[in-house]
């Protein structure tokens, strides 16, 4: 009986996906009043709306360089958008045309000149604990 237990536990473990951590250094952080609001997206249709964020997270700006780690993240593909929130009011803030006011960036990718990159642009590939860098503009 006990050896049975011991199997299934075992197999539990084993078709269990891996977990991973993603750290993610953001660069040019300009105050450390705020926060650092961070969006993983793993669908394109979802790609930068609310409704469609599988991870979000948030943490104290600090000036310079803020590191911020995603803990227990699946393997697969993931396109992510941050900005300086220095506000603290949870959204990005734009002017009356829906430019960005705030700090943002993205993995992968930068902003266009006439919008957002796609989530194609942004996306990247995590199989393994992994660490990237995001500038914010």
């Amino acid at each position: 009986m006990r050896n049975i237990i011991g199997l299934i536990t075992l197999l539990a473990t084993w078709a269990l996906p891996a977990q991973n951590r993603l750290e993610i250094e953001v660069e040019g952080v300009e105050a450390s009043e705020g926060e650092i609001q961070i969006a993983l997206y793993t669908h394109e249709k979802d790609f930068l709306s609310m409704e469609g964020v599988f991870r979000a997270d948030s943490v104290k700006a600090s000036k310079g360089t803020t590191l911020i780690s995603v803990e227990d993240l699946p393997a697969g593909t993931y396109a992510l958008a941050i900005f300086h929130d220095r506000n603290s009011n949870k959204r990005l803030d734009t002017n009356w045309i829906g430019v960005p006011k705030e700090p943002l960036g993205f993995s992968n990718a930068r902003m266009r000149t006439f919008g957002p990159p796609t989530f194609e642009d942004c996306m990247m590939h995590v199989q393994a604990d992994a660490r990237i860098t995001i500038r914010l503009e």
